[in-house]
């Protein structure tokens, strides 16, 4: 049930009901369109996320939306995560790294976190759950995908784009 089958279910109609609404809002739970699941699509969810080549010249990755000192970061760990800038960037296997957003599809909250145990990004509010590419998983409480993004190294600046 969402908040507004709820409110209309307590008696809450026109203006009352969406000063209801409105009220409960928070700048942080602004909707975010994400892309679309292909529910007739034939690959697996679970696609790998493959390592990073290094390359020597990311100065042609044009609007890059994070860098990332790499020699000073907390992502020298596989498995180890961090969120700038509402990106979700992990460390998924020794030169592959993922990002996402950490607003979750489910509901628009920024509770996303990367999961190293099972290899996955998930919603710490109501599990929701995410491969490596932002797709959500079979058992996931959601449906819609959230953003990933691409990444580039060359091996001491990572580049989230």
């Amino acid at each position: 049930m969402t908040r507004y089958e709820f409110l209309k279910s307590m008696g809450f109609t026109g203006a009352a009901l969406m000063a209801a609404l409105t009220s409960c809002v928070k700048p942080e739970d602004t909707y975010i369109p994400v892309a679309k699941l292909d529910v007739n699509s034939t690959t697996t969810p679970t696609t790998p996320v493959t390592p990073v080549t290094p390359t020597s010249d990311l100065s042609k990755i044009t609007n890059p939306l994070l860098k990332i000192d790499l020699t000073t970061s907390n992502l020298k760990n596989v498995g180890a995560y961090i969120i700038q800038a509402n990106i979700v960037v992990a460390q998924v296997s020794a030169g592959a790294y993922a990002a996402v957003t950490n607003l979750c599809s489910h509901e628009p909250k920024r509770k996303v976190i990367y999961d190293k145990n099972a290899s996955q990004f998930y919603c710490t509010d109501h599990g929701a759950t995410f491969d490596l590419k932002g797709v959500p998983l079979p058992n996931s409480i959601t449906n819609r995908s959230i953003t990933a993004y691409q990444v580039a190294t060359d091996g001491k600046t990572l580049v989230v784009y």
